[in-house]
């Protein structure tokens, strides 16, 4: 079965939270900035003795990662892997076209909403289980591996090249991350533009809506064991609030992770206005196909009224980035009747 992350028990959920305080905050050196309206408030460099070691025209610099570790990147690397969508995707949106690329969240393959940009581009495994013959081929000068947490595999990448980061805590939302790639690779002020202008078409979108106009959307992947819904500043979540969208009262919550996989008996929970349904696996899908016949699920409003839209888990349902983000704007102005 290809490899997926899954969501965070209550207990890894609170540890997680505590170890976020390091996070790509770290990555950002001197702030992690703003996530408002302008997207522009971020104040992030390298070292000044970094930025004297590195230089436009080659060199290095010092960038921590998001575990707070001091790492040497070349000031203009040329063969960046990366290990994750999430890096993948930040990296395309920064005019960078990657030397290795792993497959998507749950596919053997690149993400679809990606798969055009990279054509070409070597695979080196799936994802966050990279192959080391195939990350050796690819000759990186930089690797960025995402949220990985296996120390083994850190140490055998870090043999590869030393420039290996931890791009992602394990609560960071997709911006912050986003601005520690943007300064990782030397283009922290081309990040803070990508993020503000994606906020002001988020805004534009949202104002666009008809009568749908700040209606409460569920966000919902559909797993073997049953739905998980996101909570509000999961990607996908964050994306609908940027477009002054509400929650569903059981899903208005903090954070960024999903809930544990409900019951029939807890089904009201994914109910909403509009619901957003994704999958990221067969099995998902069949136990999706399979509770659809059921009362339980023939009672909610949403599909009584014909508001359930299936939507694509392999952007809906990741860390996110700003090339997926502009595909939910594009879905959720569809679905709600955008201009």
């Amino acid at each position: 079965m290809p490899f997926a992350r899954h969501p965070l028990s209550p207990v890894r959920r609170r540890a997680a939270r505590a170890l976020a305080v390091t996070g790509a905050a770290a990555l950002l050196l001197t702030g992690c900035g703003s996530s408002g309206s302008s997207g522009s408030a971020a104040s992030a460099s390298s070292s000044p003795a970094a930025d004297a070691a590195g230089g436009a025209g080659g060199g290095k610099r010092t960038v921590k990662d998001a575990t707070g570790k001091a790492v040497e990147v070349p000031a203009e690397p040329k063969r960046i892997v990366t290990l994750t969508q999430e890096d993948l995707d930040a990296v395309l949106a920064l005019g960078v076209k990657p030397a290795g690329i792993t497959n998507g969240q749950g596919l053997n393959e690149p993400p679809a909403y990606l798969k055009d940009r990279v054509q070409g581009v070597p695979v080196v495994g799936n994802l966050l289980q990279p192959v080391m013959d195939k990350v050796i081929a690819a000759k990186p000068d930089l690797i960025l591996a995402g949220d990985l947490q296996d120390e083994q595999v850190l140490k055998q990448l870090r043999e590869i090249t030393p420039a290996t980061l931890v791009t992602m805590a394990p609560t960071d939302d997709w911006k912050l991350a986003f601005r520690g790639i943007g300064n990782a690779v030397n283009k922290l002020d081309q990040a803070n533009k990508v993020i503000g202008d994606y906020e002001a078409k988020a805004a534009k979108a949202g104002g666009e809506l008809t009568g749908n106009k700040g209606v409460a959307v569920s966000i919902v992947r559909w797993n073997p064991t049953g739905p998980s819904w996101m909570e509000k500043k999961q990607f996908a979540g964050g994306v609908a609030l940027d477009m002054g969208l509400t929650r569903p009262a059981a899903q208005d919550k903090d954070g960024n992770a999903h809930s544990p996989a409900l019951s029939l008996e807890k089904l009201s929970e994914i109910d909403g206005d509009w619901l957003f349904l994704s999958t990221l696996t067969d099995d998902g899908r069949s136990a999706l196909k399979d509770v659809q016949s059921k009362p339980a699920y023939q009672e909610l409003n949403a599909v009584k009224n014909n508001h359930v839209v299936t939507v694509d888990g392999s952007v809906w349902s990741t860390r996110g980035g700003p090339l997926a983000a502009d595909v939910v704007i594009g879905d959720l102005a569809k679905a709600l009747g955008g201009n």
